[in-house]
C-alpha cells in the first residue's frame, strides 16, 4: 500500500478538513491584510463548504475532490506568490514596481532571476510542494466520511453560501479571487508593455516640444524649487483657511512666522474631482489633449529640463500612469510606496529624507516634486495607527454634523479625515522647513503646494469621499513661499485653478519661453481670471 494512501485512511475526515482550513487561512493571512484577508477568506469558503455537502456517487466525489484540490491550490500559490513579494520587496503583484518590472523582463531574465533567487526560495518552493500534497490527500480523506447531512448542518451551509454570493457580486472583493485576479494581472502587464512604447514616444516629443520652444531662466545664479502636489485635501477641513478644528497648527505657525513671503490663496480650486486628470491638466497648463494631432503639446517638466533644470520626482503613490506620464521626465525617481490602491498604509513622513537628499545635491538649479498620498481614502491609513486627536470628544464640528442629520459613521469618518489632514500638515511644514533651510546662497529658492483635488466628507451631502458633483470635490488649499522680496498681499483674494498652477510654478522657476500666457499666472499683474466649467455646481469662485 503506497504512503499516501496510508495517510489518507490514517487522517479522520474532520482532522483534514481542519488541516484545509488551516492551509486556506494561512495562505490568505500571508497574501492579504487586514479587511482585504476576510474578504479572500470568504472567497475560498465555498470550496470548504462544498467538501461537507453529501456526495452519493463516487463519479461526482471524484469530480469534486479534483475541483476542491485545484482551487485551495489556486489560493496557496496566490498567497506564497504575495507572500515572497511582500517580504522581498514589500509590493503587491499589482504594485507599479511589480507591473513594470514583468512588463519589462524577457524570459532570459526570468531564468536568470529565479537562479540567482534559487537559494532564498528553495525553502519556500519547498513548504509549498509539502501544502499543495498535503492538499490533494487531505481532500481525499475530507470525503471519505459519511455522504449524509442532517437538516440544520444543511441549512447552515446553504446560509453561508448564501453570505460568499455577497463577495462574489461585489466587484470590489471578486477581483482578488485568484481565477480573476492573475488573468487580469497578466492582461494588465500585456497592455503596460504595449503602452509603453507609446508613452516614451510621448514624452520624447514633449521634449522635442519644449526645445522648440526656446525655455531659457531669466535670472542668473542657483534656484531650487520644490513642489508639493497633495491628494484628496479640502481647504475647508484646514484651520489655516478658518475650519474650527485645529487641524493645520503647524502651517499657521510658518504662515505667522514668514509673513508676506508665506502666500495662502484663500479661493483656489481643481477644475477635476480626480488625481490623472487633474495632474494632466496641471502640467500641461491647461492645455494638453491627449488626442493631440499636431504633438505641439508642452509639459512642465520638460520645459524646465531643457532650460537647464535638474529634475527630482518622489512619491508615495503607486500609479503606472502618473509614473509614466510625467514622472519619467525627471532625471531621478524615487517611488517609495509599493503597495496600490487605497489600502496602502504608506505615510508620506516617509518622503522627507529622500527630499532632503535631493536638496542638497551640487546641481545648480533644481526642481524637486514631492507626491504625497495626502487625505486620499481610506482616510486612517494616512496617519500613524491611534494618532487621532478628534476621536474623544464632541466639539463644535461633531456637534454640527449631529445638528445637519450626519449619521454616526459619516462623523466618524470627517474625525479620521481631519486627523490625516493634521499629520499632513506637520509633512507639509518640513518640505517647506527643509526647502527654506536649503534654499541657495546668492540664488532663489521657492515652494509651492497644493492638492489635485477636494474631498467630500459630509460638507454638503452625506458621503465621505471623492465627489464629482459636489464644491467639496474641487476645494483645494494653495500656498507658495519664496526668498526675497513679499508677496502682493491682495494676490491671496484672487481665485486661482489648478490647471493654471504651471504657469505660476514657471514664474517661481523664472522660466521663460515662446508662447507665454502671463494673463494665468496668478502672481503676474495682467492676471485675468476666467472660471471653469466644473460638473458640480458653484455659484461663486471668490469664496
Amino acid at each position: 500500500m503506497s504512503p499516501s494512501l496510508l495517510l489518507r485512511r490514517a487522517l479522520p475526515p474532520w482532522l483534514a478538513f481542519a488541516l484545509l482550513a488551516t492551509a486556506c487561512v494561512t495562505a490568505v493571512i500571508l497574501g492579504h491584510d487586514g479587511r482585504r484577508a476576510a474578504q479572500v477568506a470568504m472567497l475560498a469558503l465555498p470550496l470548504l463548504l462544498w467538501l461537507c455537502w453529501p456526495v452519493e456517487r463516487p463519479r461526482w466525489r471524484r469530480v469534486r475532490a479534483v475541483a476542491v484540490s485545484a482551487g485551495i491550490a489556486l489560493f496557496l500559490v496566490d498567497g506564497a506568490v504575495r507572500a515572497w513579494l511582500a517580504s522581498q520587496y514589500q509590493a503587491t503583484p499589482d504594485s507599479s514596481l511589480v507591473l513594470a518590472a514583468a512588463a519589462n523582463t524577457t524570459s532570459r531574465e526570468i531564468a536568470e532571476y529565479l537562479s540567482s533567487q534559487a537559494p532564498a526560495m528553495a525553502l519556500a518552493l519547498g513548504l509549498l510542494l509539502a501544502g499543495l500534497t498535503l492538499t490533494v490527500l487531505a481532500v481525499h480523506a475530507a470525503t471519505r466520511g459519511s455522504a449524509t447531512l442532517s437538516r440544520p448542518g444543511r441549512i447552515a451551509i446553504v446560509a453561508l453560501l448564501a453570505l460568499c454570493a455577497v463577495g462574489y457580486l461585489s466587484k470590489p472583493w471578486r477581483r482578488h479571487h485568484p481565477l480573476v485576479f492573475w488573468p487580469a494581472w497578466t492582461q494588465e502587464v500585456a497592455e503596460l508593455r504595449h503602452a509603453w512604447s507609446d508613452q516614451q514616444g510621448q514624452r520624447d516629443q514633449l521634449m522635442r516640444n519644449a526645445r522648440a520652444a526656446s525655455p531659457t531662466v531669466t535670472a542668473a545664479g542657483p534656484s531650487t524649487v520644490v513642489l508639493v502636489l497633495t491628494d484628496s485635501v479640502n481647504r475647508d477641513n484646514m484651520s489655516l483657511y478658518g475650519y474650527t478644528r485645529s487641524t493645520t497648527p503647524q502651517l499657521a505657525a510658518l504662515a505667522r512666522e514668514e509673513s508676506g513671503r508665506l502666500l495662502t490663496l484663500r479661493h483656489a480650486w481643481s477644475v477635476e474631482a480626480g488625481t490623472l486628470a487633474s495632474l494632466s491638466g496641471l502640467f500641461s497648463f491647461g492645455e494638453r489633449d491627449e488626442d493631440d494631432p499636431a504633438g505641439r503639446a508642452q509639459h512642465l517638466l520638460a520645459l524646465a529640463r531643457s532650460a537647464g533644470y535638474r529634475i527630482w520626482w518622489m512619491s508615495n503613490h503607486d500609479d503606472v500612469a502618473v509614473d509614466q506620464q510625467h514622472a519619467r521626465l525627471a532625471d531621478e525617481v524615487e517611488m517609495i510606496n509599493r503597495q496600490p490602491g487605497r489600502s496602502s498604509a504608506s505615510l508620506d513622513g516617509e518622503l522627507l529624507d529622500c527630499l532632503e537628499e535631493a536638496l542638497v545635491d551640487p546641481a545648480p538649479r533644481k526642481l524637486v516634486v514631492v507626491h504625497l498620498l495626502g487625505a486620499h481614502p481610506h482616510y486612517r491609513l494616512r496617519m500613524p495607527a491611534g494618532d487621532n486627536p478628534f476621536d474623544d470628544d464632541s466639539d463644535a464640528v461633531d456637534k454640527g454634523m449631529i445638528r445637519a442629520g450626519h449619521p454616526l459613521w459619516l462623523r466618524e469618518s470627517r474625525q479620521d479625515y481631519d486627523a490625516a489632514i493634521r499629520y499632513h500638515d506637520g509633512v507639509v511644514a518640513e518640505t517647506l522647513r527643509l526647502t527654506r533651510q536649503h534654499a541657495p546662497d546668492g540664488g532663489r529658492g521657492a515652494w509651492m503646494f497644493l492638492s489635485d483635488h477636494g474631498q467630500e466628507v459630509g460638507h454638503s451631502i452625506a458621503h465621505a469621499g471623492h465627489s464629482p458633483g459636489t464644491a467639496a470635490g474641487y476645494r483645494i488649499p494653495t500656498l507658495m513661499w519664496r526668498t526675497g522680496a513679499a508677496f502682493d498681499a491682495t494676490t491671496a483674494q484672487r481665485p486661482f485653478r489648478a490647471d493654471w498652477a504651471a504657469w505660476t510654478l514657471a514664474d517661481l522657476l523664472q522660466l521663460r519661453w515662446t508662447g507665454m500666457h502671463d494673463e494665468r499666472n496668478v502672481l503676474d499683474p495682467r492676471y485675468a481670471w476666467e472660471a471653469p466649467r466644473l460638473k458640480a455646481p458653484v455659484a461663486r469662485f471668490d469664496q
